[in-house]
């Protein structure tokens, strides 16, 4: 049985991961410093999969307490999540991004080098693309210079990694993702960002549960047909498959070199508009939402090409809009 690092495992996307894993037989240890998730996450996945995964305390910018780990763990493959991930915050705060997400990167390929550990999956963005010239976007599309310094942290974290496996062999795969939304269907894992919401969605559903008094809708005049900016939304126990397809490809060794890079979504774009409205159908709730200027870093719009992925991954989307919205809405609903 393989053992599998996860960090930031607690996370959003994390923990929808780690229960995939776990559902078909890996061991997995989880890594997560806590700074936007919840210790109670851990019990819920071990009430989802009946068992409880090894869990650290570690922020990763701290090069002794991560080598203090590898020293105690033998590891087959990581699954890279943990990074801040607000293209808003990271507008506001760029040398928090760059120390965090650049620097807890380099610290867990050093730790794969030196202990000749392969496999590696690194959750990266569709931001990297920026905005693009051709949609849907295609992994052909260029990258263009980011709009917000976490796109930027993707777009180096990416080339570090590239040049970490040309130089020592590393084998990697980074997962371009769209805007994963949705719960499981358990309800006892979704999305409980600390704070304010930095993402659509549950911005939508705390204001729906009256949390929140109002919706902001980031500017009407974006080159779009209802004027508000499009993005690919995908369920994320879809998108936690793709890690799932995409480590058994590197453990298989049925990758066709050692840094490959696909993108995850449905390769359907979404308006801010219409994800309001569907939401409100699939949930008869109504949204109290106003338009208010555009917010710096956000691109006019994003959707994935998926062909790639669909044939390399023998992945594909099996989740609908409707049934991540409605998800996301039970999850909010069981935090009363």
């Amino acid at each position: 049985m393989k053992t599998i690092l996860v960090t930031g495992g607690l996370g959003f996307i994390g923990s929808h991961t780690v229960v995939e894993l776990q559902n078909i037989g890996f061991d997995v240890v989880i890594i997560d410093d806590l700074s936007n998730s919840n210790i109670n996450v851990l019990n819920n996945i071990s009430k989802i999969t009946g068992k409880k995964p090894n869990f650290h305390k570690i922020d990763l910018r701290n090069k002794q307490k991560v080598q203090e780990f590898f020293k105690n763990y033998t590891v087959h493959g990581i699954i890279h999540f943990a990074a801040f991930k607000a293209v808003g915050e990271s507008v506001i705060n760029p040398l928090d991004y760059y120390e965090n997400n650049i620097g807890s990167l380099v610290h867990l390929l050093q730790e794969m080098r030196d202990r000749k550990i392969d496999n590696f999956i690194f959750s990266s963005s569709c931001t990297v693309y920026g905005q693009a010239d051709e949609l849907p976007i295609t992994e052909k599309a260029p990258i263009k210079p980011a709009e917000s310094p976490y796109g930027n942290t993707k777009q180096i974290g990416e080339e570090i990694i590239k040049d970490t496996c040309k130089a020592n062999g590393l084998n990697a795969i980074a997962l371009r993702y769209f805007n994963p939304i949705g719960a499981h269907d358990s309800v006892k894992i979704g999305e409980l960002p600390l704070g304010v919401p930095q993402n659509l969605i549950p911005y939508v559903t705390q204001t729906a549960a009256g949390i929140r008094e109002q919706l902001s809708v980031f500017g009407n005049d974006y080159d779009t047909p209802d004027g508000t900016a499009i993005r690919d939304y995908i369920h994320v126990v879809d998108l936690a498959k793709a890690h799932i397809s995409a480590l058994q490809r590197l453990l298989n060794k049925e990758n066709k070199n050692n840094f490959e890079y696909f993108n995850i979504g449905t390769g359907t774009g979404s308006s801010v508009l219409e994800i309001i409205k569907a939401f409100e159908k699939a949930t008869t709730q109504k949204l109290n939402y106003k338009i208010v200027e555009r917010r710096e870093g956000d691109v006019t719009s994003a959707y994935a090409d998926t062909t790639i992925a669909n044939k390399e991954l023998n992945w594909k989307t099996e989740k609908t809009l409707e049934e991540a919205l409605k998800s996301a809405w039970k999850w909010q609903e069981n935090q009363k």
